[in-house]
């Protein structure tokens, strides 16, 4: 495992991440997390890299996949699109896509109500059926990476990418190279975002994880150059800038650079007074 502080950027949605987050912040510390602690299924603990920098970019990636809140059952098939349809017609044919189809959509449904193993469950049954089908290799691979499941998880969303071709999910699978300290692939991914120039919030996410496998380095000049690009001045304020400010003041806490930490500490907290742990971080350098 490796030590020193870790960015953690994300706004804690409850008790217990709060708490986590708090503890990270005060001592560095990486805890292994299982969403599902009784998960049925026994497996060897992949080495954990805090995926808090870009928690959001899994739940953003998790609503783009499932949509809408919606109740499981065969009705609930009858969301998917209709190249999904046709990609587990073509796989199994008519009779059995029904019920892949049934399967899939409550996937999506158990990984957004974060249970995933179950989530994890249903959609592996599909892709082993249909490996051509992307949405399923999306949703797997989401519910592995919440999981913990490193190495499953990159191979269903790499799937998903040579399907695609997009780069919607590119974040969450970089994060996962970085889980297993494979920068090359990290910065990889990191290059083909900034050619795509998708949305501010994916561009965002990519960022921060890139920045953070450089900081895995030890290479802290160049995680805050990459950083630095983001800026401290924008006309309207979103959560992906205060996300971007929070690691950057992170990284110049990190260096020792304690004014410039301070001043986007007090940036973000100047647009958001709760933003995560961002006031104790400024009571820590002696606001």
């Amino acid at each position: 495992m490796r030590r020193g502080r870790e960015v953690s950027a994300v706004r804690p949605r409850t008790a217990a991440e709060a708490k986590a987050a708090e503890v990270r912040a005060r001592t560095g510390g990486r805890q292994t997390k299982l969403d599902d602690p009784k998960a049925p299924e026994p497996f060897e603990a992949e080495q954990w890299i805090d995926e808090g920098s870009v928690r959001d970019a899994a739940d953003e990636a998790t609503q783009r996949a499932v949509g809408a809140k919606r109740a499981p059952g065969r009705r609930a098939a009858k969301t998917l699109d209709e190249q999904t349809l046709g990609g587990l017609d073509r796989a199994v044919g008519n009779r059995r896509a029904a019920r892949l189809a049934d399967m899939l959509a409550q996937g999506r449904d158990s990984l957004e109500r974060e249970r995933y193993e179950e989530s994890r469950r249903l959609a592996r049954t599909v892709t082993r059926e249909a490996p051509d089908v992307a949405e399923a290799q999306e949703v797997a691979g989401l519910a592995a990476y919440r999981l913990g499941r490193w190495r499953e998880a990159v191979v269903a969303l790499e799937a998903a990418r040579v399907i695609t071709g997009g780069v919607r999910n590119h974040a969450v699978l970089a994060d996962c190279y970085r889980a297993q300290r494979k920068f090359r692939q990290v910065d990889e991914l990191w290059m083909e975002v900034r050619e795509a120039s998708p949305a501010p919030e994916q561009m965002a996410e990519a960022r921060i994880v890139a920045s953070g496998a450089l900081a895995d380095q030890g290479d802290l000049a160049g995680a805050i150059k990459l950083m630095g690009a983001v800026g401290s001045r924008t006309r309207k304020v979103h959560e992906h800038h205060l996300k971007q400010w929070y690691v950057l003041a992170d990284l110049y806490d990190r260096s020792g650079d304690i004014v410039r930490a301070r001043q986007l500490f007090e940036t973000v907290l100047h647009h958001d007074p709760t933003y995560a742990d961002t006031s104790a971080r400024l009571r820590s350098l002696g606001r």
